[in-house]
């Protein structure tokens, strides 16, 4: 996700950066998928693995906001 903001954030156009920040939305709800599978199987301990799905879930939140905002703009 990390590389791919840097990516939008260096985006040489409106549809470029929207672009790029669905890439990063989906690396976010990839991540979370994951999180959630380990958690389920108790792979790793679930109340280690909280405060990253907590994380992952508000930045999910926060790029779905700027993804909107930008297409309205």
């Amino acid at each position: 996700m990390g590389a791919n903001y840097r990516e939008a954030d260096s985006g040489r156009s409106k549809p470029e950066f929207i672009a790029k920040m669905g890439d990063c939305l989906k690396e976010l709800s990839e991540t979370d998928y994951w999180l959630e599978l380990m958690a389920a199987e108790e792979i790793i301990p679930p109340d280690r693995l909280a405060p990253l799905i907590k994380e992952t879930r508000e930045l999910i939140a926060i790029f779905t906001t700027i993804i909107k905002k930008a297409r309205n703009q």
